[in-house]
């Protein structure tokens, strides 16, 4: 029997215990289902029912302009839990089961009904209670306005209490004023009597006291003038002075006349004197101030009584407008608490609050408006009120349906988690009594099929085994093979296997030689274009520092033959003996100048050889060595001037403390120069002069064998992005056409992760300039670090 009639055997006959396993669980499985999804069904009718009663609450608690939405919902609620009941016959298996649905549907259609009730009948209560906040914000704009005359009438009361106390202290100023100079008269009549004896006038200038007196009469009768023209009173004002001024020359003439009784002087005719007429004067303007200022005080005294009225009805028309805020808001309370006798309680407030308005002396007109507006806000209270009670009992109707609705609900859940548990547990039992059987016999027929094949495989197994302690052997799995089963079919692919390995194997050991081979080749490649690049480099800085000597040596050469000619005209002046001092004096400004021409230019020329000596020396060799950087690498950029000078571009070296490094001065070079070089050849255009900065700075412990960070910047128009990640590539270059090769950047790459153990990083945006960044360590480790992945070799951004 071959192992696919085997292995079917052995899992044919566990599938088919399984499926009829599977059949018969699956139609038990098909009626729990359908009870679970009855139980389901069941309490997601109880949740919606609950989250209806809810929503009822929330339209009971809602603003008016709000319960609509609440209505719309609970009518939704309540349409989803009656369709949802109509579904639950379907999984109804009992009539007990199909009774208790109809139960609850006959439950909620008389919760819906009670609901539609309870929709108009608070509609109509908010309708009511919208007129009764209308008719409360009308009375307590009419209490404002009756407040507001009252207010006005106050103050019309207050300026004339004002003007009238004012015009009764005047009066009182004035007869206060009369009442002093009357007094004052009267003590210097009496002062006259007894300095000049009974009978007879008082002698003039006698008595210090008299003159006082007068004094006083004086400034008193000013005084009173003053409070006669502050009252307006100009004519009566003057008519004192001038009483006054006769008073007092009567009483300070030098022979007075005797008075006689009846106040007249013996030997002239019957006049008046001076002081009864201001005595008659003072009497008149007491007899007219005093019926003013008693007038007056009457008038006062009647204003202040009205001050006192007016402002107890303006505080009991106040009264009116608090009273009926809180009447408004306790009874907005009950009725947000749906309490029916408090609300009803608050008609007797709304009685009391109408005989209060009544009884106020305010405008008729406003007092019936309030009247009105008190009697309306009672009758729609009235109204509510029995509104209020018919939908509490809607309410307690349908917390009554929905208890009912709800214990349906919850009885339907149960009995179908009853059905459904009650399948599971058949359910489990048929699984354990199929699963027992099925493993008994499963086992016992895998257990055979396994015996005959794993046999075969541990002989294949010993025969690989074997193989590989030697390759050399041929027959492998020689007694499987001759096998007619998938085994034997293994045993034979297997020996083939092998076979081909062998070969392949063969072959592979000829392609690594010729790898090797190839590679060896192009390592010695790497190294000829390396030692080409820098032949070519150190070309470049020969025939450049040829260049820049010949200048300097130029000038010395002429200005040696011109001192040659001034010494041979000078020689033979001198020969003449026709010498003089001017002659003299030229020839030695001329062999001054000259000689020092000669001492800079070949100054000038030593330096450019010494430099160039320093750098050729460092170019050929490879040893490291230890150097001060920022001295060295002036000495290599004036060695490179020539390079810039055709295109007009500045080299710049930043270098702002001397770093001592312990590197390879030529391959350092190497890497300066190709920089310098790619950044004049690609960074500027044609015709366009540029700036080449080399930075030279160290990071922490540089002094201590740290690292150097070494950047040549240049302000030209940058690398595409396109041509970022490809630059250190060999043989890639944007300038083909103008000779350039692409090795430049690759061979600066190889000599500074190479021989420098350092790495490079490349900044560039296109426009603005290219930044290429040399780190190396101070001081060279003892072997080179492993090289950098090439993803990681340039950091651009």
């Amino acid at each position: 029997m071959r192992v696919g009639h085997k292995i079917f055997l052995v899992g044919g006959l566990p599938i088919a215990i399984a499926a009829l396993i599977a059949l018969a669980g699956w139609l038990l499985l098909a009626q729990a289902e359908k009870a679970r999804d009855g139980a389901v069904l069941a309490g997601a009718i109880y949740r919606t029912l609950t989250l209806s009663t809810t929503v009822r609450d929330e339209f009971l608690a809602a603003r008016p302009a709000e319960r609509t939405d609440h209505a719309e919902r609970f009518a939704r609620l309540t349409a989803e839990s009656t369709g949802s009941l109509d579904d639950l016959r379907r999984f109804a298996r009992t009539p007990d089961q199909a009774a208790r649905i109809e139960e609850a549907r006959a439950a909620l259609k008389d919760s819906i009904e009670q609901m539609q009730a309870l929709v108009r009948i608070t509609r109509e209560n908010d309708g009511l209670i919208a007129e009764m906040a209308a008719r409360a914000d009308a009375l307590v704009s009419l209490a404002d306005q009756a407040r507001d005359r009252q207010r006005a009438a106050n103050a019309d009361l207050v300026a004339s209490l004002t003007d009238k106390a004012r015009t009764l202290r005047q009066v009182r100023d004035v007869v206060g004023a009369v009442n002093e100079l009357r007094a004052l008269v009267a003590e210097t009549e009496i002062a006259a009597l007894r300095g000049g004896g009974s009978g007879a006038a008082r002698p003039a200038g006698a008595g210090t006291g008299a003159s006082a007196s007068m004094v006083q009469v004086r400034n008193a009768a000013r005084d009173l003038a003053a409070a006669l023209k502050g009252d307006g009173r100009e004519r009566e004002a003057e008519e004192l002075l001038i009483l006054t001024a006769a008073y007092e020359a009567w009483r300070g003439a030098e022979e007075p006349r005797p008075l006689v009784a009846g106040g007249t002087a013996a030997d002239d005719l019957p006049l008046p004197s001076p002081v009864n007429v201001l005595d008659e004067w003072c009497e008149r303007i007491l007899k007219i101030d005093g019926s003013a200022q008693r007038a007056l005080h009457e008038e006062v005294t009647q204003l202040l009584a009205y001050a006192v009225q007016a402002n107890e009805t303006e505080q009991a028309t106040q009264n009116i407008a608090l009273e009926t805020l809180k009447l408004g808001q306790r009874t907005a309370e009950a009725l947000r608490r749906r309490d029916v006798p408090a609300a009803a309680a608050m008609l007797e407030d709304g009685r009391r609050l109408s005989e209060t308005a009544a009884a106020l002396p305010i405008s008729p007109l406003i007092q019936g408006e309030m009247i009105e507006a008190i009697d309306g806000w009672r009758e729609r209270l009235g109204t509510t009120v029995e509104g209020l009670r018919r939908q509490n009992e809607g309410i307690a109707a349908m917390d009554g349906l929905a208890a009912v609705i709800g214990e349906t609900a919850r009885s339907l859940n149960e009995i179908f988690i009853d059905d459904a548990d009650r399948f599971g547990t058949f359910l489990l039992r048929l699984l354990l009594v199929g699963a027992g059987a099925g493993l008994v016999l499963g086992s016992s027929v895998g257990l055979a099929a396994a015996r005959s094949i794993t046999a075969p495989l541990r002989q294949l197994q010993r025969s690989m085994l074997a193989l590989a302690a030697d390759p050399a052997r041929r027959d492998v799995g020689a007694e499987v093979g001759r096998r007619r089963d998938e085994l034997g079919d293994m045993a034979r692919a297997t020996a083939m296997f092998v076979d081909e390995i062998g070969r392949r194997e063969r072959a592979l050991r000829c392609a690594k030689e010729e790898a090797d081979r190839t590679l060896a080749e192009l390592r010695q490649t790497q190294s000829d274009l390396i030692q080409a690049e820098k032949l070519a480099s150190l070309g470049q800085l020969v025939a450049g520092v040829a260049h820049e000597i010949n200048t300097p040596l130029g000038i010395a050469v002429t200005t040696a033959t011109l001192v040659r000619d001034e010494a041979r005209e000078f020689g033979e002046v001198a020969k003449t003996g026709q010498l003089s001092r001017s002659r003299l004096t030229h020839f030695v400004e001329r062999m001054q100048e000259g000689s020092h021409l000669l001492t800079a230019n070949l100054a000038r020329a030593a330096d450019l050889v010494h430099s160039f000596k320093q750098v050729a020396v460092d170019r050929v060799s490879d040893e490291h060595r230890r150097f001060a950087l920022r001295e060295w690498l002036g000495e290599l950029l004036r060695s490179l001037g020539p390079l810039l000078r055709r295109g007009g571009h500045r080299l710049d070296l930043d270098a702002e403390e001397e770093i001592e490094v312990d590197t390879h001065p030529g391959a350092l070079a190497q890497v300066i120069t190709n920089l310098v070089k790619n950044a004049v050849v690609h960074a500027f255009a044609d015709g366009a002069p540029g700036r080449i900065v080399v930075a030279v700075s160290h990071g922490a412990g540089a002094h201590e064998g740290g690292w150097v960070r070494l950047e040549v910047r240049d302000d030209g128009r940058g690398i595409a992005a396109a041509d970022r990640e490809r630059i250190f590539d060999p043989f890639f270059t944007t300038a083909r056409h103008r000779g350039s090769s692409g090795l430049g950047m690759h061979i600066v790459y190889n000599l500074v992760t190479g021989q420098l153990q350092g790495r490079i990083a490349v900044e560039s945006r296109e426009g603005s300039g290219t930044v290429v960044r040399v780190e190396f360590p101070a001081r060279l480790a003892p072997a080179a670090p492993v090289r950098l992945a090439p993803e990681n070799r340039v950091a651009a951004q």
